[in-house]
């Protein structure tokens, strides 16, 4: 499996356990940065990685900002990504079953490694369900299909 990640400076840290983990693991990790704990901005990240998934150059993601909110949003703007605020195994085990989310964002200020780890490999080996949950995921890619274009800068 291919695996882009990325972070901003408050995610930092996280990322660097988290992608030596995913390597040791066997994965193939395409780290997208930032390379420090210097002040960055974090949609520049977000976007590299939701862009890697969205174009199938990588099979998932992983993002880390400070609360994981912020990279969530960003990724989520790129049509096609289904990113998930993720704190437990058990909410990424439904956010890939029930959502088939392909961006999995954590909270690198709020997370230890030893926390993250386990949620990580939950949110990889879980398979999406289908079913009843095929029809609310193409509701989504018919809601991004409707307003695509009609975005508004603040």
């Amino acid at each position: 499996m291919k695996v882009a990640v990325g972070s901003d400076h408050a995610g930092f840290e996280l990322k660097q356990k988290i992608t030596e983990y995913l390597a040791a693991s066997g994965m193939e990790v395409h780290d997208l940065g930032t390379v420090s704990t210097d002040s960055v901005d974090y949609p520049d990240f977000a976007e590299k990685v939701a862009l890697e998934v969205r174009d199938g150059r990588a099979d998932r993601g992983i993002l880390m900002c400070g609360t994981g909110i912020g990279v969530c949003i960003a990724a989520n703007k790129v049509r096609g990504i289904r990113g998930a605020v993720v704190w437990d195994a058990e909410v990424a085990r439904l956010s890939r079953e029930h959502n088939d989310s392909n961006v999995l964002c954590l909270p690198g200020r709020f997370m230890a490694p030893e926390t993250a780890r386990p949620i990580v490999d939950t949110w990889l080996r879980t398979e999406f369900a289908g079913g009843r949950h095929t029809r609310r995921i193409e509701k989504i890619a018919r809601i991004e299909a409707d307003n695509r274009g009609q975005e508004k800068t603040p």
